[in-house]
């Protein structure tokens, strides 16, 4: 398995000490759009032919992997995999979320005797690059078609009637395990525009003792939120870190059924030109993966280090909206 193979690519540097967010990233490993295609085409069919019972990836997620996951509990401690909702402003989240009292109107309301009620409202825009969220499997359409050759026209105005976040009303449990590009690499977070490769993927269980086994929840960190609180917000439409499409060969050889990371998964540049975001393609429409975005894994990292283990138990509650294509969400991992 090589994710650098490919005539139409090229070498892409590592940059050995962080840096600011260059004006011009450096080019990308690129993937011509033929190529790209040929790709998808391999891991959509390979899916199509391990498919189960129209949950996508989540259907190798047996009743027997969460039994086995959940008997791997060791001390019981609990970590969020979920960032702070922003409510501000910034350059890669120009529509926060909102939040504001409904009450108490005043503060009279506060003083007197007897009962009375805070209550408050919350709005946001599910797919922004800042806060934490699932992707459901309507979310990404490609070629006028969805997961499993589902027709495009099934989201409407008035919501998704396919594929929604319905399919994952129950939960998502089974064993998480976490792969630190950084760490292998020796490096704090992966610098704006860097790609992770499928054989980085390999080398990070190697250097921390742990394979990826099919029904696992792949999270790959980047770094990302370290360094946004290190040197602050910048526009990630522009430049960020991610996977490189063919390290998606990675998580569909091992069968894996849910792929997060604490960026969108998508590095930026894309390394396909003609495509934006080619690993939510490959992902969500080729494989039925449901996709965890905008993670924060820097409270789970020295948990993980003192355990020394990288795998856990971990619990997705996503709301439930029938109709929607994705959901704000706190993973647990329970290790």
């Amino acid at each position: 398995m090589n994710g650098r193979e490919g005539p139409d690519e090229e070498e892409f540097p590592v940059t050995a000490q962080p840096q600011p967010v260059p004006a011009h990233p450096p080019a990308s490993h690129s993937l011509s759009e033929a190529a790209f295609r040929l790709l998808y085409r391999r891991l959509r069919d390979g899916a199509a032919a391990a498919a189960g019972h129209g949950r996508g990836a989540l259907d190798l997620l047996t009743p027997e992997r969460v039994t086995a996951a959940a008997a791997e509990v060791r001390c019981g401690r609990t970590v969020s995999l979920a960032a702070p909702i922003e409510t501000r402003a910034g350059p890669d989240d120009p529509e926060p979320a909102s939040h504001r009292m409904t009450a108490p109107a005043c503060r009279d309301e506060t003083a007197g005797h007897g009962l009375a009620f805070a209550r408050d409202r919350f709005a946001m825009n599910v797919h922004g690059d800042a806060d934490s969220h699932l992707d459901a499997l309507c979310h990404v359409m490609f070629d006028g078609e969805l997961y499993g050759g589902v027709p495009a026209d099934t989201v409407t105005p008035d919501g998704a009637g396919a594929l929604t976040l319905d399919l994952v009303r129950d939960g998502i449990v089974g064993r998480g395990v976490l792969l630190d590009i950084p760490r292998l690499r020796g490096v704090p977070w992966l610098d704006p525009g860097d790609q992770v490769t499928a054989e980085d993927l390999v080398a990070a269980e190697t250097a921390q003792r742990t394979r990826v086994e099919p029904g696992d929840l792949l999270f790959v960190r980047v770094g990302h939120r370290l360094r946004r609180r290190r040197l602050g917000a910048w526009d990630v439409s522009l430049a960020r870190a991610g996977l490189h499409p063919a390290a998606m060969r990675f998580p569909a050889e091992r069968g894996v059924s849910v792929l997060g990371s604490d960026g969108n998964s998508d590095a930026a540049p894309s390394a396909v030109a003609e495509v934006p975001f080619p690993v939510h393609v490959l992902a969500v429409n080729a494989l039925g993966l449901h996709l965890l975005d905008w993670l924060d894994f820097e409270e789970l990292v020295p948990v993980c280090e003192q355990q020394g283990r990288w795998h856990f138990l971990c619990v997705v509650a996503p709301l439930r909206l029938p109709a929607a294509t994705g959901s704000p969400v706190n993973p647990i991992a329970v290790l």
